[in-house]
């Protein structure tokens, strides 16, 4: 059976998904005050970031509409895979269920599964390079869909670290006296992703560096006893390649087989916001 993978823009893009021919991406909206952008191809990071930084204000976004899914969907493929930024940070999720719905009302008969990431930036990425190739091999659509879902669960981590909490404090992932507090005492926090799709805090230190290297260490330690021949990780990075490439230095004795380097998407660079670095990867 043909398939077709379809992402929304919160999905890195790593050279495996940009030598993909079957990948559709559903961009998310980016606006700073009146100024606004589609999350897709054409995104410029640096651009985006110097426009925030002139700004001096929190930038917007607007996840696609249940039509936008719809219309991926009218595709000459069998079976669809659609994977989704952690329905906890956005209304992305329900948005694809809704346009999955949609598309069935019209009473088009095809495979189609919504997968709920429970993360977002190169954990999506990973996922989708995990629908290719077990769909590639053969797999039929259910076995696809079980394998998958088990991967996301139990096979992949995310552990990010921020040079700024305001983000995540304007769109009430803080309360509003920890992050003055936090603000004030400079702490950098490493966090990490949960397997039911939140945030939880995995660290904290007082230096920039230090936290980098702590994340570092936190994710070496969860790797301490598997083998990482097979294993991939991705560093998005927000304005900073410099922190990335200390990171994956750190990291090169963990025995990965791929480290790859990317710059977040539009929307992974609202949320990270400049200076911040996501750190995704399969175990």
């Amino acid at each position: 059976m043909s398939f077709r993978i379809i992402a929304d823009s919160c999905c890195d893009r790593t050279k495996e998904t940009e030598a993909m021919n079957n990948i559709t991406f559903i961009p998310l909206t980016l606006s700073i005050s009146e100024y606004s952008i589609s999350d897709d191809e054409n995104f410029n990071q640096d651009d985006f970031i110097s426009r925030v930084d002139e700004a001096g204000i929190i930038p917007k976004t607007a996840c696609p509409a249940p039509d936008a899914f719809k219309k991926a969907m009218e595709c000459d493929e069998d079976d669809i895979y659609v994977i989704t930024i952690t329905d906890k940070l956005s209304g992305t999720y329900n948005s694809a269920l809704q346009g999955k719905m949609l598309y069935e009302e019209e009473g088009e008969k095809k495979n189609i599964h919504i997968f709920n990431s429970l993360a977002t930036s190169g954990l999506e990425s990973l996922i989708a390079e995990k629908i290719y190739k077990l769909a590639s091999s053969g797999k039929s659509f259910d076995e696809v869909v079980s394998e998958t879902e088990d991967f996301i669960v139990n096979h992949t981590a995310l552990y990010f670290c921020l040079e700024s909490l305001d983000v995540l404090n304007s769109n009430g992932r803080l309360y509003a006296m920890a992050a003055s507090i936090l603000k004030k005492i400079k702490l950098k926090l490493i966090c990490e992703r949960t397997t039911e799709g939140s945030v939880k805090l995995a660290g904290q230190e007082f230096n920039s560096n230090r936290a980098l290297i702590k994340m570092a260490n936190i994710i070496a330690a969860d790797m301490k006893d598997k083998d990482a021949s097979d294993k991939k990780i991705i560093l998005s990075h927000v304005c900073c390649e410099d922190k990335a490439k200390l990171v994956a230095q750190k990291l090169e004795n963990v025995g990965f087989k791929e480290i790859e380097i990317v710059k977040a998407s539009g929307l992974n660079s609202v949320y990270a916001a400049k200076g911040g670095l996501i750190v995704s990867y399969t175990k």
